[in-house]
């Protein structure tokens, strides 16, 4: 018996090496274009962060962090007792955004819970994509939609509610954020390993405390993590507010009353009546930088919970 191995048959290299170096240098392009992409977009972000420092810091130098942050009246273009206080702007994005949230996120979430656990697949394939089609709804239309629908309906219901204001701005808001809330939450809880949900029903648990027990705190960080997203949508949200909030700066907590957000002030400076270089137009990057550093920090919270997410599934 013949114990020799068997001679091993290597596979024969087919093209030349000048094909081979075409190849190498195709792929390198290739790289060098994909990392180009990658730096752009790192660049175009540095650029916007830089621009709004030098030109809100030329602001802050004829106007002081303390009357910025410490003052409840902003009249900036005001020919005289102007007044530079910010918290007007910042109380009406937060009001509408609240707003926003309380209507977005139960039934974001609610949707979600449906799609993933109750519906037929059937029925999850046609609702889902109509669901998202909120989303492609231009915000402007929402705008409008608010102040000729929603507001005069509203107005039958709650007194001394004023043409523009803050509550039909943030139900509308809330409305166009469902898609985000329950596309995201709905891709978390359907991500939950089956063995969690068998393992409850075989301690004797029923659909509901299986869901709301087990399934809904298992997919907490990616429900978490769709929220704070909603949150900074909301915030930054403009052609809404712009058109269904009243556009007025009044510091108050009142929904029913008329007010002007951040973003929406911006616009209205931005449509070239105010003179370029003065600091009523400067007043503008530094609303803009406090709008930044808001949206910044809603996106790095949920940038640190979808890494959680990620994290637990791995796990």
């Amino acid at each position: 018996m013949d114990d020799a191995t068997p001679d091993v048959v290597l596979p024969v290299m087919r093209g030349s090496a000048k094909d081979r170096r075409a190849s190498g240098i195709g792929e390198r392009i290739i790289e060098l274009a994909l990392a180009g992409c990658g730096a752009f977009s790192i660049f175009v972000t540095v650029g916007i962060v830089v621009v709004l420092l030098y030109e809100a810091l030329d602001f802050f130098r004829a106007v002081p962090l303390r009357e910025f942050f410490g003052d409840t009246e902003w009249t900036p273009l005001f020919a005289d007792n102007r007044h530079f206080g910010v918290w007007p702007l910042v109380m009406g994005t937060l009001v509408t955004s609240a707003i926003a949230m309380a209507v977005a996120l139960p039934f974001g979430l609610l949707a979600a819970i449906y799609l993933s656990e109750f519906a037929p697949a059937r029925t999850r394939r046609l609702l889902k994509p109509a669901l998202e089609l909120l989303a492609g709804v231009p915000t402007i239309v929402y705008g409008y939609f608010a102040l000729t629908v929603v507001t005069p309906a509203l107005q039958g219901i709650v007194p001394g509610l004023a043409g523009g204001n803050m509550l039909s701005a943030g139900i509308v808001m809330g409305i166009m954020i469902i898609p985000l809330v329950s596309s995201l939450s709905e891709d978390a809880i359907y991500a939950v390993p089956d063995s969690l949900r068998e393992g409850a029903y075989a301690l004797g648990a029923g659909k509901m405390p299986t869901i709301l027990r087990v399934i809904v705190p298992s997919a907490w960080s990616g429900i978490a993590a769709s929220m704070t997203l909603a949150v900074s949508r909301a915030i930054g949200e403009t052609m809404i507010v712009a058109i269904a909030a009243g556009n007025q700066a009044n510091f108050t907590y009142d929904p029913r009353e008329p007010a002007e957000t951040m973003t929406a002030y911006i616009v209205n400076i931005s449509k070239g009546d105010i003179p370029t270089g003065t600091v009523a137009y400067k007043t503008i990057f530094a609303v803009g930088l406090l709008l930044f550093l808001m949206t910044l920090i809603m996106n790095l919270i949920s940038y640190r919970l979808s890494r959680k997410l990620r994290a637990q599934s791995r796990a």
